[in-house]
């Protein structure tokens, strides 16, 4: 019997999020800072990042309840948020869908 990846595998609360299964292929430009508590460390810069891509998924992500996602997510949105400029208004009609 081969073991289920952990994004596959149902749990009661939240359901399976898009965050947590680009988190776990690696699709995510993000990663977990270990020098510092509750930090993360961007693979390219915030700004340059494709908005109208991630930002949707981070806000996907603020579902999680487990740890690494629920802090990964929650401080790539608020990275995202402060260094996005004008590049998150266009976005927002998609943001959405994973706020309801």
């Amino acid at each position: 019997r081969t073991a289920q990846r952990e994004s596959m595998m149902r749990r009661s609360n939240p359901p399976n999020t898009t965050f947590r299964k680009f988190y776990e292929r690696g699709d995510l430009p993000v990663q977990i800072n270990h020098d510092h508590p509750r930090s993360i460390q961007w693979k390219i810069e915030v700004n340059q990042l494709d908005f109208h891509h991630y930002l949707p998924v981070f806000f996907d992500g603020l579902r999680e309840k487990e740890h690494p996602y629920a802090m990964l997510a929650e401080i790539g949105c608020r990275n995202m948020l402060e260094n996005g400029g004008k590049q998150i208004l266009p976005v927002i009609p998609q943001l959405i869908i994973p706020l309801k």
